[in-house]
């Protein structure tokens, strides 16, 4: 059976920065017939539930993989260190799970594709993917933005 990771607050699970979950009923009929990795890396690298709202600045994941760039919270505390961390984890998990594809939760500083925010935290989106997705496809896993959200 095909596996594919998903974000965990995808699936369900009240994980978010606001301590929500963005659960669909597209991303289940997408899932379907699969085996789910569900995965949330920014608890998995040390972040509580729920944690204040945290953006890209300075470049986009793959540049913060690079050192180029930071992760950091809306207060101005950095997190680069827990995104990074949980992004590896994400990627441990994938590859124990045997997924080559991830479905994850769009805009967000680690799982989003394609667009992400700026860093000002003024709703701005711009090219770009997070941390996770970036880890993610450097190592071979289709990241997609899931559908329904």
């Amino acid at each position: 059976m095909e596996a594919v990771l998903v974000s965990a607050c995808l699936r369900g699970v009240p994980c978010r920065f606001d301590g929500r979950h963005k659960a669909s009923s597209e991303l289940e009929e997408a899932v379907s017939g699969r085996e789910v990795v569900s995965f949330c890396p920014e608890v998995a690298g040390g972040l509580a539930t729920p944690r204040r709202p945290a953006e890209l600045v300075g470049g986009d994941g793959y540049d913060v993989l690079d050192g180029t760039a930071r992760v950091v919270e809306d207060t101005g505390r950095d997190v680069t260190a827990e995104f990074v961390d949980g992004a590896r984890r994400a990627l441990a998990a994938a590859r124990h799970g045997g997924c080559t594809e991830a479905l994850l939760m769009p805009r967000s500083p680690s799982c989003g594709r394609g667009v992400v925010y700026d860093g000002s935290f003024a709703g701005v989106l711009v090219p770009g993917d997070g941390v996770t997705a970036a880890l993610l496809e450097r190592n071979g896993i289709a990241v997609r933005p899931a559908p329904g959200v």
